[in-house]
């Protein structure tokens, strides 16, 4: 049975399992997080610049012994400071949410996901706030450091999520998707790094328009939520499933319905993806039914038929 609810110390003892993946340093040439401006991801130092000709008054020590050689007049090497960078996630608790079929619902992987990005994030030294919204609640935990960061975030994401029912009323969930979205933009101002931790219900043409305002300025991090039985139906007969407030009984043997639904559910991601892939946003799918964290660790380290090929297509 799908674990229903967490505890706060379940998300606390998360911390000593944050390691292996990193949203915020340099990641690997091939890494799926290698994102668009990589000059703002923050290190431990100084991040290159440029190589440019010697200027009179430019520090001798920043001088390209090899490069003056190769290039026959003196060449320096220009380096900027890398900065801190906020990181501000969207964790989605609406009755949505509320919804699993193995191990846990949407709402707990989702506090996982929070949590292991909380505890990495702050253990780098870096800021971490977050937007956490219900139905009809919307929470936003400035960005902070250190442990008290990660504990501000975990513990709202516990609040709200130990107040979901199957049973609780909901407001119209683009609408809610899309003023938490509306407030990051509001909040992020430039260079943080936003991750969208939600199963993305409700999305419409105004989430594209606040996901496109997102990216203008900041990078986005998509994790999208979901369960076994929203990719397709099991062959078990006759099925009932409620969405809290009503039912319906569905005859799973039927193996058209669940081709229809299988299709229409993979046209729904595709969807999602092209949006992904239009605004250069990294997407890291994590299922209800196998260990977050594992996923994470994956995910993150993963290298991508189309970087390899790019790459090896850049070889002559």
């Amino acid at each position: 049975m799908a674990r229903a609810f967490v505890a706060l110390d379940d998300l606390l003892r998360l911390k000593h399992r944050a390691k292996g993946f990193s949203f915020l340093p340099r990641q690997p040439v091939h890494s799926l997080l290698a994102g668009r401006h990589a000059s703002r991801l923050r290190g431990r130092g100084l991040n290159f610049e440029e190589l440019r000709h010697y200027f009179e008054g430019d520090d001798t020590r920043t001088i390209d012994w090899l490069a003056t050689a190769r290039r026959g007049s003196p060449h320096v090497r220009v380096y900027s400071e890398e900065r801190d960078r906020p990181v501000l996630l969207l964790v989605d608790q609406r009755r949505s949410m509320f919804f699993g079929s193995r191990r846990a619902m949407k709402s707990v992987a989702a506090a996982e996901v929070a949590a292991l990005a909380a505890w990495r994030v702050t253990s780098l030294g870096d800021r971490v706030g977050a937007i956490v919204f219900g139905d009809t609640e919307m929470v936003e935990v400035r960005p902070q450091g250190r442990d008290a960061g990660a504990v501000r975030v975990i513990a709202e994401v516990v609040r709200q999520n130990q107040t979901l029912t199957a049973a609780a009323s909901s407001a119209d969930a683009g609408n809610q998707l899309n003023a938490a979205l509306a407030r990051a933009a509001r909040s992020a101002t430039h260079d943080w790094l936003v991750c969208l931790i939600t199963d993305v219900t409700g999305e419409n043409e105004e989430t594209k328009r606040l996901v496109t305002r997102l990216t203008a300025h900041n990078d986005v991090l998509a994790i999208p939520i979901s369960d076994p039985l929203e990719h397709a139906l099991p062959d078990i007969g006759a099925a009932v499933f409620s969405g809290g407030d009503a039912q319906i009984e569905v005859d799973c043997a039927s193996a058209s319905l669940r081709d229809r639904y299988a299709q229409q559910r993979a046209a729904w991601r595709e969807r999602l993806n092209a949006l992904s892939r239009r605004r250069a946003i990294p997407t890291l799918p994590i299922s209800t039914h196998r260990d977050v964290a594992q996923q994470l660790r994956e995910l993150i380290g993963k290298r991508t038929a189309t970087q390899l090929a790019s790459v090896g297509g850049g070889r002559r």
